[in-house]
Parts: structure tokens; sequence; C-alpha cells
């Protein structure tokens, strides 16, 4: 059954096609939750969360984009609104002495997977995972990131270089072949 089919049933509280759409996508959504929240309860509490007011929002669904995509956007929504309940602790930024840091160089070594840069990833601080995450995952800008976290621009540029620091420190022993 399409995806179309599937949502215009859901439209009409089809609670059939409700659990279709929910099993198609909560393997996909409880990864995308993953990457914000550490802990897999609250992760998958945030995913139930997002499907809940997916389907209580759907009819604001205009199929613009994919119904998964519009569902991912509520499920990282949902997160960082958990994330911000949590209140973040974030290191202290001292605005006055802060620079741009302008290092686009995010090589690893060639034989790091995807699995340990997600591992890696999954290792940092709450507040230097977040900032990566919506940066080199979801595509995010600085402007986007501190709208979203409610943090400076200069704060999320300093939260990404410092996480992107760890992230290297975490992978540098691959390079030298010490990891296995």
């Amino acid at each position: 059954m399409s995806n179309q089919l599937l949502v215009e049933q859901c439209k009409q509280h089809d609670r059939k096609a409700q659990m279709a759409l929910y099993n198609q996508y909560c393997e996909g959504m409880l990864i995308v939750a993953s990457r914000y929240i550490n802990d897999t309860a609250a992760a998958e509490d945030a995913m139930q969360e997002a499907f809940i007011k997916a389907f209580t929002k759907l009819d604001q669904f205009q199929g613009d984009v994919t119904f998964g995509a519009w569902l991912k956007r509520i499920v990282i929504n949902t997160c960082l609104d958990v994330l911000k309940a949590r209140k973040l602790e974030t290191d202290p930024v001292n605005e006055e002495t802060l620079t741009i840091v302008q290092d686009d160089n995010w090589t690893v070594p060639d034989a790091t997977t995807v699995a340990e840069v997600k591992e890696a990833i999954a290792a940092l601080p709450e507040n230097y995972r977040v900032v990566v995450t919506l940066f080199l995952l979801e595509g995010y800008d600085h402007q986007e990131i501190s709208e979203i976290l409610g943090i400076t621009e200069s704060a999320s540029r300093t939260n990404l270089h410092r996480g992107k620091n760890k992230l290297k420190e975490h992978l540098k022993h691959l390079q030298y072949g010490t990891g296995y």
C-alpha cells in the first residue's frame, strides 16, 4: 500500500493505517532520535511522542515533501524539545574572546567505518553531540542551529569546533593502527 494512501486513511483516523505507517517508519525514526538522545528509553519515548504529534497534526501534512521527511522533522524537533527540557548544560563560552573557526577539514582515516564515526559522535558530551549532529548529519547551518537551540552562532561554532576536536581525538587511534 502506498504511503499516500496510508496517509489519507490515517487522516480518516483509520487505526490499522496508523499502525502500518508506524511500523514502516518506527525503526528509522528511532535511529534519528538516538542521534540526539543517548538514552535508548528516552529516545524511544521521544519517538513515540513524535508519532503522536504527527498523527494528531496529520491534517497539516501538505505532501510538498515526503511523509518520511515530514515525520523526521517532527522527531528532530521533539528530541530538541526533550533536550531543552533537560536544560542542556553547556560549557561556558566567553563571547569576547571567541574567534570564528574556519576549519572545514573533516577528514578521518580511510580505515574508519561509518559505525565508528557514529559511535564517536554518540560518545560526545550532549551539547557537542547535538550541534555536531545538526551540522554534519542534518545539514543545518550555524544560524539555524543557534535558533533551534537558543544559543548564539558563536556558541554553535565553538561547540562544533570542540566537538570536532573530541571526535578527532577519539578517532585518531585508528590512524596509527592501534585501534584493533
